[in-house]
């Protein structure tokens, strides 16, 4: 689907819950910019709280937004952009991909290899899942524990296990559980009370040297630290936009806890995971496919965001293409 030559469609966002799909100018590229014929784009998690709407968004919501995990073709370029050149496919940061045309730094954008031509991609969440994974040290014979098993806890518990590493997957969702022991963990144990217990029981009373907590709520991170080991490594994965957390300060003093906040911030950081899972994804280290359960139109994003926000037996990641 695409609109008039000049004009092209984004949703858009006048309030919580309530979105437009309307025709805008097709944006121009400034010095340094590329513009991206888009082929689709990943709905991510930290959407869900400008689509419920919190107290600190203001609406309408630019044309577009939030979407940022797009993919598509390089269709036009600014001044001073020798590369990538018109007609190549790229993924990287934009932030308004929810439409059929976006803009983005050309620095900040990674040409796709020919393994994956027509594939999906991602890139942002792919890129994020890879820069977790990079930060948490993990290794062959590792005991790993991960938190909340959405898209990114999915891809980590397969990172881990093809690098050697023992997993324990940890979700309420019963489907969930089960996705992750696909994706290679060891055990898939419920969210609930208990959950210490357990994981004492399978590691022989040692824990776990590492513990990703990867869903981003009070609830997953009250649960993560406690399987940690003396000196162990906690990973802070999750998005928390939400306000303050708890923590147990005393636990993490006590047991001498490296904590690690695995979110990136430099745009070039972000752009490094992006290549590196493009490579990933090309030679068959990461196998993210299985994990693409709901596709949608440009013309119903709103369902898209509706399935996220639900999660339907099955759901891990919707993907919106125009």
């Amino acid at each position: 689907m695409r609109s008039d030559v000049g004009q092209m469609l984004a949703g858009t966002l006048s309030a919580e819950r309530t979105l437009e799909l309307r025709k805008v100018p097709v944006p121009v590229p400034g010095p340094g910019q590329v513009r991206l014929r888009i082929e689709g784009c990943g709905v991510c998690g930290s959407d869900l709280s400008i689509w419920e709407g919190r107290p600190w968004f203001r609406y309408p919501r630019e044309p577009g937004a939030p979407g940022h995990e797009a993919w598509g073709m390089v269709d036009a370029v600014g001044e001073g952009v020798a590369r990538p050149q018109v007609g190549t496919r790229v993924a990287g940061l934009s932030y308004r991909a929810y439409a059929e045309y976006d803009l983005a730094e050309a620095s900040e954008v990674v040409v796709l290899p020919e393994e994956l031509a027509d594939e999906p991609f991602p890139g942002e969440a792919l890129g994020c899942a890879i820069n977790v994974f990079r930060r948490s040290g993990i290794g062959p014979g590792v005991t790993v524990a991960i938190v909340g098993v959405g898209f990114l806890g999915a891809l980590l518990s397969q990172l881990a296990a093809r690098a050697g590493a023992e997993v324990i997957a940890v979700s309420r969702r019963r489907t969930a559980r089960r996705i992750a022991a696909t994706m290679g963990a060891a055990r898939a144990l419920a969210l609930g009370p208990g959950l210490a217990e357990q994981v004492s029981e399978v590691t022989g009373g040692s824990l776990c040297d590492v513990v990703i907590e990867a869903a981003g709520t009070q609830l997953t991170l009250d649960a993560a630290a406690p399987l940690c080991r003396e000196r162990g490594r906690l990973v802070i994965a999750g998005f928390h936009q939400d306000g303050l957390r708890r923590v147990d300060m005393q636990l993490w003093n006590w047991r001498g806890l490296d904590v690690i906040n695995a979110h990136e911030r430099d745009p070039q950081r972000y752009v490094g995971g992006i290549r590196l899972a493009a490579a990933a994804v090309a030679d068959g280290r990461l196998e993210p496919g299985p994990l693409y359960t709901h596709r949608f139109p440009l013309d119903r994003l709103r369902d898209a965001l509706e399935t996220m926000r639900a999660r339907p037996e099955g759901f891990m990641k919707a993907l919106v293409g125009t």
